[in-house]
């Protein structure tokens, strides 16, 4: 997919037509923002832990490839296999090879955007497999035909009479407009489904180094089935969410549910080290862990290098006043936000993603909220110098900015435009706004502040 500045301001204009769409996102992203904020605060020195996790991370992705390297021995002598995938084509393929050498037909997912990344339900659909997502967000947009719209709530976009709808036409049984009733009909419907499948599939929050572990966390307990029920397990992750010992993974947990959801903790966290040994209860008989790179490798050492310090908690999307109005899908990107319209051009290509980079006030409200505090702003701006120096700006941008860098070179020359557009916008002017080609802008006041504060002085 691709998002050109065109394309962004057309699906942008939908949404902010869409009162229904509106609605939920002010509701999701203000509760998540309000509780985030509470959590903070409730926890001691918490911004002492957000500097200390910005060495930590900053630490580990200095010496990347020593901390795989660690984590595929330790993860080996667990009993995993390990894949190492270097693009979207490779991670699928050595996937799709697993499931077809094991006879797989019935397979379960746990929410992973590195799935969504590399299209893999896409990819399993069509080589024959069934492929059934567990999170209730996951869900919810699968059977909607839409990709996820937040990195932690995929169907924040939905209201509770919309997803009602998608569950009644799925059943053809009335679905009650209640978020309680709706859990308990998808709870229902998802129980055979783990007991019947081949396959799990799950992404991973962070993988620890020290031990061989992968860390998941959800809300709902259907990672937990996906990782346990089916003989066989795969988890994808990218390689940057390298952990290099549990003492860095503690600082990980402690902010990532706080910055999420606002809770202490997410209500699971699992951890998972190998298969089932001789002596446990339940587990798959295989584990296989995909490391996906994905052009992530070579950001390593550049001014773009902070991104793959992201946790994928979603804080910077729930402050974001573009993302709170235009929402995800209008990005066309498995990352939206803030942290998408760095990571997509970079990861995605900067041509196929050129809009992004621009989709932002650059408030800064971003940096502000991330538990890493990575410098999306400083990101954001250079993306955009990387856009010229590629030539992506349409003729007509160019000669705009040069327009407006010959006005703005001259004093008398921005005196003399600022009255001409006074005199111009006269006809188009309905009290203190302008109304001219489809855009409502606020008018030019008739007496310049310049020159008002020079007659009235200081008082």
């Amino acid at each position: 997919m691709t998002t050109t500045v065109r394309n962004f301001r057309q699906t942008a204009r939908i949404a902010l037509d869409d009162i229904r769409l509106q609605n939920a996102l002010d509701g999701a992203t203000g509760r998540f923002r309000k509780e985030r904020d509470q959590a903070l605060q409730e926890l001691p020195d918490a911004e002492a832990l957000r500097d200390h996790f910005k060495v930590v991370r900053d630490a580990t992705l200095a010496d990347l490839g020593a901390h795989l390297r660690e984590f595929e021995s330790n993860a080996l002598k667990a009993g995993a296999h390990v894949h190492w995938a270097s693009d979207a084509a490779a991670a699928r393929e050595v996937i799709l090879a697993i499931a077809r050498r094991n006879g797989v037909r019935k397979i379960v997912k746990s929410k992973s955007m590195a799935a969504e990344e590399i299209e893999l339900n896409a990819a399993l659909e069509g080589a024959g497999f069934e492929v059934i997502e567990t999170d209730l967000g996951e869900r919810i947009v699968q059977l909607a035909g839409e990709p996820p719209s937040h990195i932690i709530a995929p169907a924040i976009h939905k209201t509770k009479e919309q997803v009602a709808e998608l569950f009644q036409a799925e059943s053809g049984e009335p679905a009650p407009a209640e978020i309680q009733a709706l859990t308990e009909i998808a709870r229902r419907r998802l129980r055979q489904v783990f007991l019947q499948a081949d396959l799990g599939i799950s992404g991973g929050n962070l993988a620890v180094a020290e031990t061989g572990s992968l860390v998941l966390v959800s809300n709902e307990g259907n990672a937990r089935m996906v990782t346990s029920l089916p003989r066989i397990h795969i988890a994808l992750i990218g390689i940057e969410k390298i952990a290099p010992t549990w003492d860095a993974a503690a600082v990980w947990l402690s902010l990532l549910a706080r910055s999420a959801t606002g809770q202490p903790l997410s209500i699971y966290t699992s951890i998972l080290t190998g298969p089932r040994r001789p002596d446990d209860v339940d587990g798959p008989e295989e584990v296989h862990i995909v490391l996906l790179d994905n052009g992530r490798s070579r950001l390593v050492g550049t001014k773009f290098e902070e991104a793959l310090q992201c946790i994928r908690c979603g804080a910077c999307l729930n402050a974001c006043p573009v993302y709170r109005e235009a929402g995800g899908h209008a990005y066309a990107s498995p990352y939206s936000g803030p942290i998408g319209a760095v990571i997509s051009p970079l990861l995605f290509g900067l041509k196929e993603y050129e809009a992004l980079p621009h989709a932002s006030t650059l408030c800064g409200a971003c940096l502000e909220v991330c538990p890493v505090r990575i410098d999306l702003p400083r990101m954001l701006i250079a993306l955009r110098q990387a856009s010229v120096s590629v030539g992506l700006p349409s003729g007509n941008e160019v000669r705009a900015f040069r327009s407006a860098a010959w006005i703005l070179a001259k004093p008398a020359r921005l005196k003399w435009v600022r009255w001409l557009l006074r005199v111009l916008q006269t006809p188009f002017k309905r009290g203190s706004r302008v109304l001219i080609l489809g855009f409502n802008l606020p008018a030019l006041a008739a007496t310049p502040f310049r020159n008002w504060q020079r007659k009235h002085g200081r008082r």
